[in-house]
């Protein structure tokens, strides 16, 4: 499985060659884009055509044979193939699909729909066809979705001679060859040996006295996680997969294990900061899902947050007197917090992974800013709500607590996504805009938003209770805003506010 996937391998090729692509495409120079799909390397040239048109990406493959268009597109990533597969025709699709390996091409049916699988399999031959079925039906993320059949495999009644001479015959069509796996008629294994102990055995010595017996294997079903620390922990090249009947199916190759791990490591990282991880590279995954994807955890956080105030309430301290506000810091803290953490991950997993143009860089701030603006609406609907059912709160203090989340949120997803590039402009590693530190960040400007926005909406909620009042109010503090707010001092609620203010004054 040589693939880029969500990582467009460190895409440095792009902004390098796509534009003598593009200029070869407006001169309709056949020549050059043939040559531009043979002599480079699949990856290379998947990285140029990634930001290309459906259009523009066909005409330049169909410059060159279905195999080497079949090479570049198993380097594309899944959300682009589909868009590609869209453009094309059923039998350009059944001659692609056949041209791909086996892991490849199951990758690629699998995120297509039924219809569309159903209509396509009878366009391809009957032998890829049952191989695709058997492959489709193992279970996701399983050895058997991930493996590849292409391996070589030999009897071990030969010599060492003839085994050469098949082994030549196998190697143009199989994926690795160093691996040679020695089945019975039933195909069931028996043995392994290297091309090395191959080639430096005696020609005439028996492929079973030369072989090794104790084969270190994997059934279809195991979880390719396990798969891949079976891989690391023997030193592996490539492991045998085995069906119920101990019948050999398929390999694992370090290939694969490679796109497992990182896979496996940027779930993790995704989960360590709350979100769930994303199917696809975070510039090709839609904005609505991945406000989904992180809103989920954001609302379950902010739960948890509204706990820590009820434990507060608990002790009787802040319902008996002004310090109502304090009782909902955490909870706005905690909101910019949360969502600084998780646009820092996005953003340095992104940074990490692919070589961003400032478009690209402009876009993600965009989507940060745009993402942030949707769950601060969101969360901050909630927190009005609970406020006022859960901790019984008028709707003016409900809003001064759901307004600072909307703006903390927002604020907290922009920060998270604009320091780790700023890091990297002054050449600093942006891991070092870690979790921690984008909390400290939130929390500081958190506490300023808070106060801010309490102290201009309590006020403007006073003056539009107190319009008949005509005297010149003297500089108000934050401290007479919260006495002002308190529900215990609605009987004052008729006063002049200066008056109001130095009663309870001095009944403190």
């Amino acid at each position: 499985m040589n693939s880029i996937r969500s990582l467009h391998g460190l895409n440095v090729y792009n902004p390098l060659l796509q534009p003598d692509v593009k200029l070869m495409l407006a001169e309709d120079d056949t020549l050059g884009l043939q040559q531009f799909c043979e002599v480079l390397n699949p990856v290379i040239v998947a990285e140029v055509l990634h930001g290309l048109e459906a259009s523009q990406t066909w005409q330049v493959l169909g410059s060159t044979n279905i195999k080497k268009q079949a090479e570049v597109f198993e380097q594309i990533e899944p959300s682009q193939q589909i868009e590609l597969v869209a453009f094309i025709d059923r039998k350009h699709l059944s001659q692609l699909v056949e041209a791909m390996s086996p892991d490849d091409r199951v990758g690629l049916l699998e995120h297509m729909g039924d219809e569309q699988l159903e209509s396509l399999l009878p366009l391809i031959a009957q032998a890829e066809r049952d191989e695709i079925r058997k492959m489709l039906s193992y279970p996701e993320n399983s050895a058997g979705s991930i493996m590849t059949t292409e391996y070589a495999s030999l009897p071990e009644n030969i010599s060492v001679t003839e085994a050469l001479n098949r082994l030549r015959q196998q190697a143009p069509n199989r994926e690795t060859i160093y691996y040679i796996f020695v089945v019975d008629d039933a195909r069931r294994l028996h043995g392994v040996i290297t091309l090395r102990e191959l080639i430096l055995a005696r020609p005439g010595a028996i492929l079973a006295d030369v072989m090794q017996r104790k084969v270190i294997s994997a059934h279809v079903e195991d979880d390719q996680e396990d798969v891949a620390k079976s891989i690391a922990r023997f030193d592996l090249i490539a492991l045998p997969v085995l069906d119920e009947q101990s019948r050999l199916v398929g390999i694992v190759t370090h290939d694969d294990v490679l796109d497992i791990v990182q896979e496996e490591a940027i779930e993790d990282a995704y989960r360590q900061s709350a979100i769930q991880p994303l199917e696809h590279s975070y510039l090709s995954t839609p904005l609505l899902t991945i406000a989904w994807k992180r809103g989920v955890w954001l609302l379950i956080l902010s739960i948890m947050a509204m706990g820590t105030a009820t434990v507060m309430r608990a002790f009787g301290h802040f319902e008996n007197d002004d310090n109502w506000l304090d009782l909902f810091l955490p909870l706005v803290l905690a909101s910019g917090g949360n969502t600084g953490s998780q646009s820092a991950t996005l953003v340095i997993r992104t940074m990490a992974t692919v070589a961003l143009t400032r478009g690209d860089k402009l876009r993600m701030a965009f989507r940060e800013l745009l993402t942030g603006a949707i769950l601060g609406l969101c969360l901050a609907m909630f927190s009005w709500i609970a406020l006022q059912l859960i901790f019984g709160r008028t709707w003016t203090q409900a809003g001064v607590v759901g307004l600072t989340i909307s703006l903390v949120v927002t604020m907290g997803s922009v920060t998270g996504s604009l320091l780790p590039m700023f890091f990297e402009w002054l050449g600093m590693d942006p891991a070092i805009m870690s979790n921690p530190l984008i909390a400290a960040i939130s929390d500081i400007s958190g506490v300023v938003i808070y106060f801010t926005v309490a102290i201009a909406v309590l006020s403007n909620a006073w003056m539009f209770c107190d319009m008949r009042s005509e005297s010149t109010d003297p500089l108000l503090t934050f401290r007479d805003l919260k006495l002002l707010a308190n529900p215990a001092h609605q009987q004052t609620a008729s006063w002049p506010k200066p008056l109001a203010i130095d009663y309870w004054r001095r009944q403190q």
